[in-house]
């Protein structure tokens, strides 16, 4: 599925751009604000090609796409703007439901920070070059080094411009306004006073008889969030009261003339003091119990990334390098991801599985680079023990690297490639972190074991042996029965197939959603005959508008999807008749759909055929009769062991 139809299916299935509030993305995972939840069809998009997972949390639907988010989230604005109006990125006030007012607040600080990661992210790396170069002492003095620390300090300098524009997004205001107050914070009559406070003496100016206190807002974070928040309230009071023919004029200059004012006077104290009191209350925990400290912030940093929440401790991160040049937060992140890539990599020495040794392979790599949602979604977590052996292996690092006093210098993706940002009482400490990171994921990995080797490498050969060759007998026994098609053999389940082709191992479809088996276990058929018959008595769970998907669950709890063909949602129907609806009872040999491979693949589109047990994780093995060779509808496929 190419991005446009995974954007046009996703928004579809979040209930249309009119439940839409709010919409932003981080680095794996679109993230909606929806006026009614409910309306968001969480167990179809879980299912969607391209989605790795879809979940509630924190007050947002987040659908984890990975690496080509981005390309999705343009897709997604496109056509929000060409067909169904603007989606801005802020949350709709007008929306009436109750909500969490924890969840308000971490959807905010996800909202105005996330926009900002790139720069963020960006200038980190640089920080890190700079870094590694001075080491080095190489170009030492010279005009090079002079501008890439620049490009380096630039957004941690100049923060409160950034976060106005987020900031402003976030809360439906005007954000050359919102410019305008972080202009009014930077300032070089308040920072030049600010800076000589200990020369001359003087700490505040005279507003009208009242005190502007003399602060250095430069790198500094809430002062600004609070300004533009209380600006999104002045704003349309003063336009309602304003006449419509003069509000071009007059509106922006009240505003202004009433908020830079209070943001000197009450709001950019404030937020400063609530700053420096969060930053030393961290600095306290740590003094006071800074292994423990670190390793659990170390130990639920994975947890806090599968639920979304690791942005909430960015505020606090920036603030603690504005006020001290560095934060102890960061490492504790290090440790986490890569311990998850070591999990990865235990997994990958595990499994026999070809196509998840692939995607733990990659993933692993990918984590150790900082971005870790690809292992724990499509790895770690689907095995539940590797994940839970990162998130170990994290807590102890995290808790070492508090003991040598382990700290990082700017906000940058927690990798390999950013280690010049980290420092620590000998730098050899964080290397021998990251390396125990990596080697106690990978050993904790081990000694937990993956679910899939649970009963041996010996007992999983003998039951598919077993069961290649009584294949043939149960098929036959399947078929006599007619009505039943999803038997038992002792304490196994056999689902027959729902057509009549050629088999082909999953991992030849030509999308990595199958492929990967990210969809969940099963094989590939490609069709000889365009009928897709019930292999068993169930329910319809989904059948997509563009009827080239069916989503069913058996009598049984059994959940599988039978996809047909590759990328053929773009044929909109087209080639493709359902003789059933979502939600109907079916029986074994019911027609579900009709389609015609000629013309399926005259369009251009490949009609191979994948059939995957989605709900995988509630059994102990799925088996395939053969990865090659010809069946027939309602001959036995795929084995189920509890």
């Amino acid at each position: 599925m190419n991005n446009k139809d995974l954007a046009k299916n996703v928004l579809d299935l979040v209930g249309g751009e009119q439940n839409i509030s709010g919409l932003t993305h981080c680095a794996t995972r679109l993230r909606f604000v929806l006026k009614d939840d409910n309306k968001a069809d969480l167990k179809s998009l879980d299912q969607l090609e391209g989605v790795l997972k879809a979940q509630n949390s924190g007050g947002q639907i987040q659908v984890v796409i990975g690496a080509k988010v981005d390309a999705v989230y343009s897709e997604l604005k496109n056509l929000t703007s060409d067909h169904i109006g603007e989606l801005t990125d802020s949350t709709d006030s007008g929306s009436k439901k109750r909500r969490n007012p924890v969840n308000i607040v971490l959807e905010t600080i996800a909202g105005i920070f996330t926009p900002v990661l790139p720069a963020l992210i960006g200038c980190g790396m640089i920080k890190c070059v700079a870094t590694v170069i001075a080491a080095l002492g190489w170009l030492e003095g010279s005009g090079f080094m002079s501008i890439i620390n620049m490009i380096g300090d630039s957004i941690f300098y100049f923060m409160p411009f950034f976060l106005a524009v987020s900031a402003a997004n976030r809360f439906k205001t005007n954000p050359y306004l919102a410019v305008a107050l972080a202009a009014g914070l930077m300032h070089p009559v308040i920072l030049e006073a600010a800076s000589k406070i200990a020369e001359t003496g003087v700490k505040s100016i005279d507003f009208l008889g009242m005190p502007i206190l003399l602060m250095k807002y430069s790198s500094s974070v809430i002062p600004i969030i609070l300004a533009v928040w209380i600006m999104s309230y002045v704003y349309p009071v003063v336009n309602r009261v304003v006449p419509k023919f003069l509000q071009v004029l007059i509106t922006p200059m009240i505003v202004l003339f009433i908020m830079v004012p209070l943001e000197l006077i009450i709001l950019g104290p404030i937020g400063s003091y609530i700053g420096n009191w969060l930053t030393d209350g961290i600095n306290y925990l740590y003094g006071t119990v800074g292994v423990l400290a670190g390793a659990i912030l170390g130990f639920f940093k994975p947890i806090m990334v599968m639920f979304g929440m690791h942005y909430a401790i960015m505020p606090i991160q920036i603030q603690q390098i504005a006020t001290i040049g560095s934060t102890m937060l960061l490492p504790a992140s290090l440790a986490a991801n890569l311990a998850q890539a070591g999990a990865a990599f235990g997994v990958l020495f595990l499994t026999k599985n070809k196509t998840m040794k692939s995607a733990a392979g990659s993933s692993g790599l990918t984590a150790l680079f900082g971005i870790t949602e690809p292992a724990i979604y499509g790895v770690t977590l689907r095995y539940k023990r590797p994940f839970f052996a990162g998130c170990a292996a994290a807590g102890l690092v995290g808790g070492f690297y508090t003991l040598v006093d382990a700290k990082a210098t700017a906000i940058s993706l927690p990798g390999v490639l950013s280690l010049g940002t980290y420092t620590a009482d000998r730098y050899i400490y964080i290397v021998i972190g990251c390396i125990a990171a990596v080697v106690l994921g990978f050993v904790f990995t081990l000694l937990a074991g993956i679910k899939e080797d649970s009963d041996g490498n010996k007992s999983k050969q003998q039951a598919t042996d077993k069961f290649n060759e009584n294949s043939t007998s149960a098929a036959t026994e399947v078929t006599s029965a007619s009505a039943v098609s999803l038997t038992s053999t002792s304490s196994d389940m056999l689902i027959v197939s729902p057509m009549t082709g050629e088999i082909k191992p999953i991992s030849e479809v030509e999308d990595q959603a199958f492929a990967q088996e990210l969809m969940g276990k099963g094989i590939a058929i490609v069709p000889t005959e365009g009928k897709v018959y019930a292999p068993f008595d169930g329910v319809v769970e989904a059948l997509y508008r563009t009827k080239h998907a069916i989503g069913l669950k058996a009598t049984n709890g059994v959940e599988i999807l039978i996809h047909i063909g590759v990328d053929t949602v773009s044929l909109k129907g087209k080639y493709f008749n359902a003789h059933i609806e979502q939600g109907q009872t079916i029986k074994a040999g019911d027609l579900l759909v009709e389609f015609d491979p000629e013309g399926i693949t005259s369009a251009g589109y490949n009609t191979i055929t994948s059939i995957v047990v989605t709900n995988m994780q509630q059994y102990g093995d799925v088996l395939t009769t053969a990865t090659s060779g010809p069946i027939g509808e309602s001959e036995a496929l795929i084995k189920l062991i509890p």
